[in-house]
């Protein structure tokens, strides 16, 4: 008895017909059908998005002022703007202002995320209260805590004077201006950090927690053990997001202390505005621009980086 191989064409099995061409052909048709309903989007995006991309990116290798033709001095603006004693301190500034601002929001809407999940009393209403500063413009939030903060006749100042503690002179004292600024970010935009925590929260399974309560572990051990470990993806994206909102902070300190005073308070983007719409120097503004995107990338490549590793330690 003799074992024969199945055929190529035997049941089950379907022969390929018609040369490769024909098939590429077909490709080609679809994708010639599907272009006039994705060509828009794609167009918007070229003039919206890539188009000035591509200008800024030339207009940062060129000085350029009104009244004056653009000429090519390579990577002359980056060097500038890299040696600039005023740009360096706009980023330690701005460096300053992320870091504290952004892990004190964390810290507070990750106990605020348990202490509403927790069960506290009237969450409701006090969920309203917390959320109400997101809804409100940057330009009038600045405006009230400029008056509730005012050296002279503010709310806050004569509450504090009248308990006998000192005030935050922002007007004069640089600290107290970038205190002044963090509290105000804060209040800003701890909603969405504390929105992103507390849903994470509330998708825990209560199993877990009654599982870890029976194995006799303690609040503390459940904290560390149990909630840290399945909030982290969840506080990864709202640190990487504040640290690029944060990177670009403009309306608190230009509404609040206009980088003042004397410029203590600038960050990067204040020092690119008064770049390009004070001093009319197109190319360092674009060149300043630039080296903002780059420091974005780099974070949002961090934070990639850290979720692969996660996804990588979790497969194993």
């Amino acid at each position: 008895m003799s074992l024969r191989a199945p055929s190529p064409s035997g049941p089950g099995i379907r022969a390929r017909t018609g040369p490769p061409s024909a098939a590429l052909l077909h490709r080609f048709r679809n994708a010639a059908g599907v272009l006039p309903f994705i060509a828009p989007v794609h167009f918007m995006l070229l003039v919206v998005i890539v188009l000035p991309a591509v200008y800024v990116i030339w207009l940062s290798l060129s000085t350029s002022t009104f009244g004056r033709a653009p000429v090519f001095v390579g990577l002359a603006n980056y060097v500038k703007v890299l040696v600039d004693p005023a740009f360096r301190s706009a980023l330690l500034n701005t460096a300053f202002i992320v870091i504290v601002a952004v892990h004190l929001e964390l810290l507070i809407a990750l106990g605020m995320a348990l202490l509403f999940a927790s069960g506290l009393p009237g969450r409701r209403v006090l969920l309203i209260a917390v959320l109400a500063p997101y809804a409100i413009s940057e330009v009038t939030a600045v405006a009230m805590w400029r008056f509730l903060f005012d050296p002279d006749i503010g709310p806050v100042t004569m509450a504090l004077r009248g308990f006998g503690l000192p005030i935050l002179d922002w007007t004069f004292v640089p600290s107290h201006a970038l205190a002044i600024i963090i509290l105000l970010t804060i209040w800003l935009q701890l909603p969405f950090t504390f929105v992103i925590i507390y849903a994470a929260r509330l998708a825990i399974p209560k199993q877990l927690y009654e599982a870890a309560m029976v194995d006799g572990a303690a609040k503390l051990q459940i904290f560390r053990h149990v909630t840290l470990p399945l909030l982290a993806p969840a506080i990864l994206i709202a640190l990487l997001f504040r640290y690029i909102f944060a990177f670009r902070l403009f309306s608190e300190v230009w509404l609040m202390t206009e980088g003042g005073p004397a410029r203590s308070t600038e960050v990067v983007a204040t020092y690119l505005y008064e770049e390009a719409f004070r001093y009319n120097a197109f190319g360092t503004a674009a060149a300043t621009a630039w080296i903002m995107v780059i420091i974005s990338l780099l974070l949002a490549a961090a934070y990639v980086l850290l979720l692969r590793r996660q996804g990588g330690a979790h497969a194993h």
